[in-house]
């Protein structure tokens, strides 16, 4: 008998190369942890110990907004509120993007705290936290009737399984002591795998949400990009007055410049790139650009071969320069960035107009192809394009509506937009948009 479990074992060797193999392959799929701090029995609930008065303060992103651009979103959870039959947590929320800061309230749910309405401006903000924050409550919820899925034990093997294609289990893995800006805990690390890449989060016993996450997306082949990151920033219970009195969001800000706060991209341009390595389709708006307001750009990069095919990991700025190409202001380093990056070649990147009125020589400045934090060996490339600021007078009082003032004279940027056509520094399109200016403002008329 023992001869034949030895011949078998040998032949295990053989196949799999060494006989701890089999157990190795099983500690993949499976988990399970506890500690003196964390005994047997102890589980975990997305929302756990919830109450009113808690202050939390993320730094988060998402890869559905802006393919996780970085923001902070802070949360006071006011009270309850009654939305038909059901009973809801409701939150003040002030989340600051950039250079803006939007301000708002969101409903939580008592057996998932995951957002089910709020004002409008914060939507996309509220799915970003439902899909990062409050996403363990797919499997782990206060309630297991009714269609939750109830608490999980951290000594479980397994708390269910990731329903994407390649998904595998999220399993409680290892306990670890982590340190996030909000201060230094002992977690339980829960953490799955998505096309050969480990995601993991870190939770804190009888916290409502988890401490820190470092997530990424499914992808087949290649680097996969992040697909959610957060921290806690701050933490404190107790607070019973609104921490966000007195804050005043930036539309209420832009809509006192009499800005234009619809972002919808009404100007288009595609060009190739200054020594043809790019092909960029560029959409930007409010169509009007007036100084100290808000405008967005949404820029596609694309191969010089293929108008379907976009190009992946774009190391980028956004710059404005003087007439000799100098740099004068770049996004990236407003953000506290050394490039900006976009993992699907589609960006979205908000700025506020700080140029002087007349023309800003504005130029999408590309670094090159590069994952992340890896420096591109190619050579860089640019897009320069001219863009129109008008002048902006704000009101000193709130009964006095601001005007924008467009020159009445023929501008000195008529001019030389001109010239810059005439010798071939602009483009048909640049020449045009100066001339349906001067029509628009009623500088030059057109007879019937």
């Amino acid at each position: 008998m023992k001869s034949i479990i030895f011949v078998l074992s040998i032949f295990t060797v053989l196949l799999l190369g060494s006989l701890s193999a089999p157990l190795a392959f099983a500690q993949i799929q499976s988990g399970g942890v506890s500690s003196d701090t964390i005994p047997k029995g102890s589980s975990w609930y997305v929302g756990e110990g919830l109450k009113q008065g808690d202050f939390f303060s993320y730094s988060m992103c998402h890869v559905d907004y802006k393919e996780c651009v970085q923001f902070e979103m802070d949360m006071w959870i006011k009270g309850d509120i009654q939305t038909g039959s059901e009973t809801k947590w409701l939150a003040e929320v002030v989340v600051y993007d950039g250079s803006k800061i939007i301000v708002g309230e969101m409903e939580l749910g008592k057996i998932a705290p995951e957002p089910t309405g709020g004002t409008e401006n914060l939507g996309i903000y509220r799915g970003a936290f439902k899909s990062s924050v409050a996403w363990l409550s797919a499997f782990a919820t206060s309630d297991g009737s009714s269609g939750g899925k109830g608490p999980k034990e951290f000594a479980s093997i397994s708390w269910g399984k990731i329903g994407n294609i390649g998904g595998e289990q999220v399993i409680p893995k290892a306990i670890e002591t982590v340190t996030v800006p909000a201060g230094t805990w002992e977690t339980v690390v829960v953490s799955w795998k998505t096309g050969g890449a480990t995601s993991s989060v870190w939770i804190l016993d009888d916290f409502p949400f988890p401490i820190k996450a470092s997530t990424l997306t499914h992808v087949s082949s290649g680097i996969p990009p992040p697909e959610y990151v957060f921290e806690l920033l701050d933490y404190r219970e107790n607070v019973q007055q609104s921490p966000f009195d007195g804050i005043i969001p930036t539309e209420d800000e832009f809509k006192k410049l009499g800005c234009n706060t619809d972002m919808t991209k009404e100007v288009t341009l595609k060009k190739t790139s200054r020594y043809f390595g790019y092909q960029l389709v560029v959409l930007y708006g409010p169509e009007d650009l007036v100084q100290g307001c808000q405008m967005q750009w949404l820029i596609k990069f694309i191969s010089i071969y293929s108008d379907v095919e976009f190009l992946n990991q774009v190391q980028y700025d956004i710059l404005v320069v003087d007439d000799n190409l100098n740099p004068l202001r770049s996004i990236a380093d407003e953000e506290g960035r050394k490039f900006l990056y976009s993992p699907s070649g589609l960006a979205t990147v908000d700025m506020i107009i700080k140029e002087e009125p007349g023309v800003a020589n504005y130029v999408i400045w590309i670094y090159g192809l590069a994952p992340d934090g890896i420096v591109p060996s190619t050579v860089a490339d640019y897009l320069e394009i001219p863009l129109t600021i008008f002048a902006s007078e704000g009101s000193s009082t709130p009964d006095t509506t601001p005007v924008i003032q467009p020159p009445t004279g023929i501008p000195s940027w008529i001019k030389n937009n001109a010239g810059w056509w005439a010798d071939g520094s602009i483009d048909d399109d640049s020449f045009v948009q100066g001339i349906q200016f001067l029509i628009k403002e009623g500088i030059m008329s057109v007879p019937s």
